[in-house]
């Protein structure tokens, strides 16, 4: 029994696996084992802190790596097995902490050891040993100092561990936890110098160790908001500070953020990546198809290839226009204060930044100038210097120029901004691109502040409509119609248009700070209460919309007389006088009855001399007169002008009107009341009011309106383009700046796109002469004359003479080719 005893002890130590599966089949059973093996790790513990701290005695390499790997052995045993003895390990996990994290007098260990003790830590998070706090806690710090391939686990694992935690409810204690860690390692770098990206300003002090903290804490959140589990103001505050890190990487990442720039460099460099090994794979197999021998199933095998890599060439050139991101701007805590710290650093740090940092911070205020309506005046004059066609990329300059105006922007601050624009740009010592790209971006400027030009220099701007460019005359176009909507009274009066020249008043720009009156109609509203009106009929069953709203007119025209039919016929209607004899009212459950009784009985006594039976007859007629002029089946006579229009209204008096004012006031009431009045329009409403719109002005040019038919078309085009008002004055892209333009030489991707758009609906490419999949074979291939040519003749051919006078050296290069060839297509 002693030897088998002994047996077992010497088993158990040497294959802690097996020890491990026996101690979770059995705790109490082996507990004597495990803690010899606790025991053996504490001390492989100590001695580690003490050859830290030098004392220990010098080892080989092949000692130190052996202690190391049984140390390892050990760490993951316990791990293990931790759970079943949670007492024995239960400082086990701050011991893991100080190992990784250099505390509680151990070692930072490296290496191997370092990634299996980041494994056993998460380990024992998955068996619910520790929780998500303290796993946090010892992993974020670790982020900077880690290798690539243990820093790829250790994101992936904060990311996972949070998702999970925040699923079904917020985990608003871990999240505090977190951010705040998160706050640390920005404000950690906070108070050092700011060291710029400029020539030799680039630090190589450790600038990247001094914002390696900074950098992947504003990594996490954006991987955090992107994946949807942080979106709160708290979250947006950690990227903010982050904008005024020293350390320029730290800034542009945070920029990036704000910006929507959601793909960082390594995702794009991953991207490409993908296509180009799809697009090798496709060149492989093109290749195996053409030398070997050639199958249904590697033809099916090729195309699938294509279409896969079409698919991935086409996901990345999609992915390539990012937009801002609007949320993130909305939720920051003080915009106005956050702008002027963003101006000072550019101010201030103009020399040590480059063009591109100092470009990305314009566009990041000028979004923040434009979506929370900030007046910070000094970016306009500092941004003078850079306003020259031969500024490098400045059409970013110019979209972030245009996005930082909103109505509330001083008019004397743009003034001169316009006017270096227009110096700069727009004179014939430049290209027509240069003069193209300065009327938009002045015009985009106008479409935000319209009282910022001047009348001399828009009237010298609209002659260049008159150029030979096409992309000079739709910006000059373009700008003389903002003018004819927004404020015609700068305009000629023949550059005014037909339609400003008549409503030059009511069109004017307001006063600056003044805010547009409201609308009192829906432009086209006519047009979707026809198309609910032929839906409704289809929804009858095929019942006219004219019968049925005559019906429900004449339903209105009885309640319209209801005081008459009662006084012509009071026994039958069941209607009552409630007045006594004395001519009090008595009392009503309703508040108004009463003096609305008192009105009806004042009115009756005015018209007794009138007949009942005629007025309802009158007032019926008009009716039906409105509705026949309305169809176009007849008009109204002249004699019909002076019809008392005043029915129930004791305000109201008889009077003429002309025939086609009363017809045109009487639709627009009617139009009111029955759709804007009684139903809500939804988001779909507006929808499919822009689309009837559209097509009602597209009929409208087909059918010949003319200029004015056109111009109108193309509004309703331009406006569709947009999302929305508001949102159209945020967001700019170049294209609009720059404008139509020639075009370009297409690269390899837009050649190969419009190759294959070229091809569709055709069986074959090419020639089908002398094809085999052709019926009638009406030619034989240059292979098959050879066959039948005369011997005679295929003698003197150089072919033939080539193989007589080839040296042996050429021969044999011809038969191993041939041989090659031919052990090839065997395969």
């Amino acid at each position: 029994m002693v030897k088998s005893r002994a047996g077992r002890g010497m088993l158990l130590t040497s294959n802690l696996p097996q020890l491990q599966n026996l101690i979770k089949r059995d705790p109490k059973g082996y507990k004597e084992e495990f803690l010899t093996q606790y025991n053996h790790y504490l001390s492989l513990l100590r001695l580690n802190s003490v050859a830290a701290a030098g004392t220990a005695s010098s080892s080989t390499g092949a000692e130190k790596d052996k202690s190391n790997d049984l140390f390892a052995d050990l760490v993951t045993f316990i791990s293990q097995v931790a759970q079943c003895y949670p007492e024995e390990t239960k400082d086990f996990p701050a011991q893991l902490k100080g190992l990784l994290l250099g505390q509680n007098g151990s070692t930072m260990v490296k290496g191997d050891l370092r990634k299996t003790a980041v494994k056993n830590l998460v380990m024992l998070r998955n068996k619910e040993v520790i929780d998500s706090i303290e796993l946090l806690q010892t992993l974020l710090p670790l982020l900077p100092h880690v290798p690539s391939s243990l820093r790829s686990i250790i994101r992936q694992t904060i990311l996972t561990d949070l998702k999970t935690s925040n699923a079904k409810t917020k985990n608003h204690r871990l999240n505090r936890v977190v951010q705040s860690l998160l706050f640390g390692m920005v404000e950690s770098g906070m108070h050092n110098e700011v060291v710029g990206d400029k020539g030799k300003g680039k630090g190589k002090n450790g600038s990247k160790e001094k914002g390696g903290e900074a950098m992947w804490a504003v990594m996490m959140v954006k991987e955090l908001w992107k994946k949807g589990v942080w979106a709160d103001a708290k979250t947006v505050s950690i990227v903010s500070l982050a904008v005024f890190h020293p350390n320029t990487k730290v800034q542009a990442a945070a920029i990036h953020f704000f910006l929507g720039s959601e793909n960082d460099e390594e995702a794009e460099e991953e991207e490409e990546d993908e296509v180009r090994e799809a697009r090798k794979d496709v060149k492989k197999m093109q290749h195996s198809l053409d030398v070997g021998k050639s199958g249904r199933k590697k033809e099916k095998l090729l195309k699938l290839s294509k279409r896969e890599a079409n698919k991935k060439r086409s996901k990345k050139q999609a992915g390539l226009g990012v937009q801002p991101n609007f949320p993130a701007l909305e939720l920051l805590h003080d915009p106005q204060t956050f702008g002027e710290k963003l101006y000072d650093n550019l101010h201030k740090h103009d020399k040590i930044f480059s063009l591109d940092h100092k470009i990305l911070i314009m566009q990041l205020l000028s979004r923040v100038m434009g979506a929370h309506k900030l007046c910070i005046l000094g970016f306009y004059s500092y941004i003078i210097k850079y306003l020259t066609y031969h500024q490098l990329q400045v059409t970013l300059i110019l979209v972030s120029l245009a996005q930082s105006v909103h109505d509330l922007t001083p008019p004397d601050v743009l003034t001169p901004v316009v006017r270096k624009l227009a110096q700069e740009f727009v004179h014939p010592g430049v290209g027509a691109e240069v003069i193209a790209a300065g009327i938009n971006a002045i015009r985009e400027i106008c479409r935000r502040q319209p009282w910022c030009m001047e009348e001399d220099l828009l009237s010298d701007l609209i002659d260049y409509r008159k150029s030979k460019d096409k992309g000079v005359v739709t910006a000059s176009r373009g700008l003389l119609q903002l003018f004819r909507e927004v404020n015609p009274g700068l305009l000629k009066k023949r550059e005014r248009g037909k339609t400003a020249t008549m409503g030059t008043g009511v069109t004017q720009v307001p006063e600056y700070g003044h805010t547009r009156q409201k609308a009192e109609a829906i432009d086209g509203l006519d047009l979707l209460e026809d198309h609910f009106a032929a839906m409704r009929k289809e929804a009858n069953g095929g019942v006219s919309d004219d019968e049925q709203m005559g019906a429900d007119q004449d339903d209105e025209a009885g309640w319209d007389n209801w005081d008459v039919d009662s006084d012509a016929d009071s026994e039958s209607s069941g209607w009552h006088d409630v007045s006594d004899d004395e001519g009090d009212l008595q009392l009503s459950d309703s508040e108004d009855e009463g003096p609305r009784k008192d009105r009806q009985k004042r009115k009756l006594d005015a018209e007794e001399h009138e007949e009942a039976p005629e007025k309802k007859k009158g007032k019926r007629a008009i009716r039906k007169e409105e509705e026949a002029e309305k169809r176009g089946e007849g008009k109204k006579p002249e004699a019909d002008a002076g019809v008392d229009m005043d029915d129930n209204d004791d305000s109201k008096s008889v009077v003429s009107v002309a025939p086609s004012m009363a017809t045109e006031a009487s639709v627009v009431t009617k139009k009111l009341s029955l759709l804007a009045q009684q139903k809500i329009l939804t988001p779909a409403d507006f929808v499919l009011l822009n689309e009837l719109r559209l097509k009602a002005a597209q009929d409208l040019v087909k059918s010949g309106g003319g200029s004015g038919a056109k111009r109108k078309l193309a509004a309703l085009e331009a406006s569709k383009r947009h999302v929305g008002e508001d949102e159209a004055d945020r967001f700019l892209t170049e294209n609009e700046i720059l404008g139509p333009r020639k075009k370009t030489k297409a690269d390899y991707e837009e050649r190969m796109e419009s190759i294959k758009k070229g091809r569709e609906g055709r069986e074959k490419f090419g020639s089908s002469k002398g094809k085999k999949t052709k019926e009638v074979k009406s030619s034989s291939t240059n292979r098959e004359k050879l066959r039948s040519k005369p011997l005679m003749m295929a003698v003197q051919s150089n072919r033939i003479r080539g193989k007589k006078t080839a040296s042996l050296r050429d021969k044999q290069i011809k038969l191993r080719a041939s041989q090659e060839k031919q052990r090839k297509s065997q395969f």
